[in-house]
Order: C-alpha cells, then sequence, then structure tokens
C-alpha cells in the first residue's frame, strides 16, 4: 500500500469519528432531538441501502426493481428470530444480522442465478415481480403475522450501533468496488461481450455482486425492524423499491459517494417540507424534476468523492512550486 493511500484511509477514518462525535455529543446535549435521531438512525439504514442497490445498478449495470423484496426478508427473518428470545442484547442484534445476510443472500443468489441472464427491461419486470412476490407470501404466512404485520420486536436505542454498520457496510461496498473483482464487474458493465472475450466468468461475477448486494439489504431489513419494533409486509412494496432506486440515480448510477449524498438528503428533505403538509410531497417531487432535468447524470455522475484526490492534487501543486524555485 502507498504512502498516500495509507495517508487517505487515515484521514477518512478520522473525519468519520469527528463526524460521529458531533452527532453524539449533540444527541447527549440535547440539540438533537428524540425525533431526529430517529431520523439519523433511518439516514443509516438508507445508505446502506442506496449503496448495496447501486452494486447492482451502478457497479453491474442491471436494473433491480426488486430491492425492498430482500429488505423485507432481512426484516422478517430478525424480527422471528429475536422475538424467540433465544438470545438477547448485543449478541442477539449481531446473530439477528447474520442470519438476515444469510436468508437474503440466499434468496439473492437463488433468483439472480437465472435472471441475471435476461436484460433491460425484461431484468427490470423480474425483479419487480420477485419483490412483490415476497411481499404476498409474508402477508400470507402465519409465522410472520399475515396481513397484520409483525409487533414485538425487540429494538436497539444506540445510534452508534447504527451509525458504525452502516459505515462497515459501505466500506466493504467501496473495497468490493475497488478490488480485481469489482473492476472485473465494471468490465461485464461496459461491455459483456469483451469481458467474456478476456476470459471473465460472466455468470460467476453477475451472480456474486447480484447477491452480495441482497445480503447487505438483507442487514439494512434487520437494522430496520430493530429500529421500529414494528414492521408490515406493506411497507416493502415496489414503492420502496423505486424510492431507493432513485437515491441511486439522483447521487449519480454508478457513484457510491453520490448515493450517500441522495439517500442523506432525501431522507432529510421530507421532514424539513413536513410543515406544509399536503404540499411537502409536491415541492420534493418539483425539487427531484429540477435535478433531473438540469443535472441528468445525477449529482456525482460516475465520479466518487476521495480524499486521495486531494492529496494527489497537494502534492502536484507542491512539485511545481519545487521546480518553479
Amino acid at each position: 500500500m502507498s504512502k498516500e493511500k495509507r495517508l487517505s484511509y487515515i484521514i477518512s477514518t478520522l473525519l468519520v469519528l469527528a463526524l460521529f462525535l458531533c452527532l453524539q455529543i449533540m444527541i447527549n446535549m440535547g440539540i438533537i432531538s428524540r425525533y431526529w435521531e430517529s431520523i439519523l438512525t433511518m439516514i443509516c439504514i438508507n445508505m446502506i441501502m442506496a449503496t448495496s442497490l447501486n452494486l447492482t445498478v451502478g457497479v453491474l449495470g442491471q436494473v433491480n426493481l426488486g430491492h425492498a423484496g430482500f429488505m423485507a426478508l432481512g426484516a422478517y427473518t430478525a424480527g422471528i428470530f429475536l422475538k424467540t428470545g433465544v438470545l438477547t442484547g448485543f449478541l442477539g442484534f449481531l446473530v439477528s444480522l447474520v442470519l438476515a445476510a444469510i436468508v437474503a443472500g440466499f434468496f439473492g443468489f437463488l433468483i439472480g442465478l437465472p435472471i441475471l441472464r435476461l436484460r433491460g427491461d425484461y431484468l427490470a419486470i423480474v425483479t419487480l415481480a420477485f419483490g412483490e412476490i415476497i411481499r404476498v407470501v409474508i402477508e400470507n404466512v402465519g409465522i410472520t403475522g399475515g396481513a397484520q404485520g409483525m409487533a414485538g420486536i425487540p429494538t436497539i436505542q444506540s445510534f452508534a450501533i447504527f451509525f458504525f454498520v452502516a459505515v462497515f457496510i459501505i466500506a466493504m461496498i467501496f473495497t468490493y468496488a475497488d478490488s480485481r473483482h469489482g473492476r472485473a464487474v465494471l468490465s461485464i458493465r461496459d461491455n459483456e461481450l469483451a469481458a467474456e472475450a478476456c476470459g471473465i466468468n460472466i455468470t460467476k461475477y453477475k451472480t456474486f455482486a447480484f447477491t452480495l448486494s441482497a445480503v447487505f439489504a438483507g442487514i439494512a431489513g434487520a437494522l430496520y425492524a430493530q429500529s421500529f419494533g414494528v414492521i408490515a409486509a406493506t411497507i416493502f412494496n415496489y414503492n420502496k423499491s423505486f424510492d431507493y432506486l432513485v437515491m441511486v440515480v439522483l447521487g449519480g448510477i454508478g457513484s457510491i459517494t453520490g448515493a450517500i449524498i441522495s439517500s442523506i438528503g432525501l431522507t432529510i428533505l421530507p421532514e424539513v417540507l413536513r410543515p406544509l403538509a399536503e404540499w411537502r410531497m409536491v415541492i420534493y417531487a418539483v425539487i427531484l424534476i429540477l435535478v433531473m432535468i438540469f443535472r441528468p447524470q445525477g449529482l456525482l455522475g460516475r465520479k466518487e468523492f476521495s480524499i486521495r484526490k486531494f492529496l494527489k492534487i497537494d502534492k502536484y501543486k507542491k512539485g511545481d512550486v519545487e521546480n518553479d524555485k
């Protein structure tokens, strides 16, 4: 690892810790109310969902309209496990995340292996149908509470836990996208025929990326269940999938940092506009339309915000000054 890369990791880590400390201090002092603390928790969940969906839509280049289905699987898996009371506390929380990831990943692999042979509109329709099938099945199974939903799920009231789980997962997504496996997936997105001609196993990499996306969505679902304590299948309908797709498109398809920024903005914006009552959704929609008109590639396009780029600029300028001397 180069010195510059190591320095960028250290600076990024320090900035994340500084952000957490600022937020936690404001929560402890009462500057951030209990209500806005719950919004911050929801931002962490939405960031995981948006960045995980970006693995499929942005990195892999395949449209997925059923991402909320994997979130539902994770939420109900965690809810069913925690209500048994076999494990409680932080250990129960960790095991619930693992179980949610396994179940969502299993179904992601099961559905991804055959459908990723499809492309474009056909793939979008099949993933949309999958998400709705999951919702309907959940509503008609007794163990999930049926159409009435599931209540009494043990909750986690610590913002720190949600924050660091989100940071850990986003770091994993960044690492994967920057690895040789991630670059192989990017080559498939750019030119599938050329990638296959270079010896890249198309089916293997496409299925793995889709499954990994489902795994993270399952974890987000488990966090959602333990944040509210009450879940219902209607929450995870196709509108939920569209919401996360909007976050990906608005941030820039293929940009992980863009998805993070848009998920933060689109979670806070409806709450800020809440005093406007019925007009808030109209204003929300108009803002989205204006952004798409004047910035159709999204906020960051396919670019990533990186500390490393600033370090390179500083290094370049320093070299120029020394050469001028």
